[in-house]
């Protein structure tokens, strides 16, 4: 099969994408790596979209066929629809995968869950974008609860319904046979407790529903997960520790200096030395990283808040949130608060970096640390702001969010591969 890019040229036995709500990048980072030819992707936020620009547009590593008609810039969906009927219309059965990570804050348990939260209604300009150029094949991750009914008050009577519902009879209209999963990314080298909300959908007609051979899209992902593994060596046998992610990223016994690049003087980080036996996960996360790490600087503690740590790490459990009663006997109000266990995997990486604390050392994670739980390579390189004030959340989205909101690569990729099969 030869496709033509949205470039024009003509690419053989490629099979093409586009992404939207992509955030910095993961997503698209997964299915590059899967052999995927990227063609557009739609991310809003400003500091999301330079951090994917410069990894995924313009860096060395990957690289989209971005069209010429798409300015390089943050944009949301619905500018996307309204600007562009034209080039909509002339994709029309030319995008082979269409993915989306429509935000998840609506969603998460985490959360209010308000049925009437805007943005629970973004998977609708997603639907939009899908009957415009029906893609053959789609492909959508969120939170678990995703999957979870929400509470609607429709003519003063209780309705329960969840979105995942909604969206697979939505899809199942425009003519989609829809598979749908709750995936432990953890099963896939991501070393962290990440359970999401996974949905495949193949256009009816398509030679895709064919090669299923009466499977789902999600049994042919588990039949490959260990060699996936191997192919990437990385154990097949428990998940991958904390401590195997970012062993190499402890303070101890390394040097400090001051953080590269800061506005802000003051932050240090560690004087990275490559050790010389690294995990298989960290010599994978390694490849064809160069030079100094990027996004490796430590939080600034108050002294009152590292002796606060200190006592977690003591006398609390790791690997798991603090208990009600250890929150009361410490005085601490937030809710969400998880010392790692070094021998387990991380819990969740959220948007907020305070949720968790090193296994070791008494601060919450780098940035770096973060992404390697999120299975992002160090050659990627975060931008913008680190964190951010509560009086800017709505706008800004700082690295800790950035990588907090990711589809994880590693995980991205290995489902990119059964969707290339696939469609092949």
């Amino acid at each position: 099969m030869a496709r033509r890019c949205l470039t024009g040229k003509r690419v053989k036995n490629k099979l093409v994408f586009g992404d939207v709500f992509a955030g910095c990048g993961g997503l698209s980072l997964g299915l590059l790596n899967a052999g995927w030819i990227g063609q557009f992707a739609i991310e809003k936020n400003k500091d999301a979209f330079n951090t994917f620009a410069k990894n995924l547009i313009d860096g060395k590593h990957r690289s989209f066929a971005w069209p010429k008609w798409l300015p390089r810039k943050a944009s949301t969906t619905a500018t996307f629809l309204r600007k562009y009927p034209a080039q909509l219309a002339k994709l029309r059965g030319k995008i082979d995968l269409l993915a989306g990570a429509p935000p998840c804050q609506g969603f998460s348990l985490a959360g209010r869950r308000l049925y009437s939260d805007p943005r629970n209604s973004l998977f609708r300009q997603y639907l939009d974008i899908v009957s415009k150029i029906e893609p053959r094949l789609l492909l959508v991750e969120n939170v678990q609860g995703f999957s979870f009914p929400f509470k609607n008050i429709v003519n003063g009577r209780k309705k329960h319904r969840a979105y995942s519902e909604i969206l697979r009879k939505e899809l199942e209209g425009l003519g989609y046979t829809v598979f749908s999963e709750l995936v432990d990314f953890s099963e896939f080298g991501v070393p962290q407790n990440r359970n999401r909300f996974i949905l495949v959908a193949i256009k009816n007609g398509d030679s895709a529903l064919d090669r299923l051979n009466g499977r789902t899209p999600f049994e042919i992902l588990r039949s490959r997960r260990k060699a996936y593994l191997r192919s990437k060596h990385l154990q097949s046998r428990g998940a991958i520790s904390a401590k195997q992610a970012i062993a190499d990223l402890e303070v101890s016994g390394k040097s400090l200096v001051t953080s590269l690049g800061q506005p802000f003087r003051g932050f240090k980080q560690i004087k990275y030395v490559r050790g010389s036996s690294p995990s298989s996960f960290v010599r994978l996360m390694r490849r064809h990283a160069q030079g100094t790490l990027n996004s490796i600087r430590l939080p600034r503690h108050r002294p009152g808040t590292v002796r606060q740590f200190q006592r977690i790490m003591t006398t609390c459990a790791q690997g798991q949130s603090l208990s009600e009663r250890d929150r009361k006997r410490l005085g601490i109000k937030k809710r969400a608060l998880t010392p790692l266990h070094p021998r387990r995997p991380a819990s969740t990486i959220t948007t907020l970096p305070d949720d968790i604390i090193h296994y070791s050392e008494p601060r919450i994670l780098t940035v770096r640390e973060n992404a390697r739980f999120q299975s992002f390579p160090d050659w990627f390189e975060f931008t913008g702001k680190y964190t951010t004030g509560s009086k800017d959340r709505r706008h800004d989205c700082p690295r800790y969010t950035q990588v907090g909101n990711a589809v994880p690569p590693l995980f991205a990729e290995v489902i990119g591969r059964v969707l290339r099969d696939l469609g092949s």
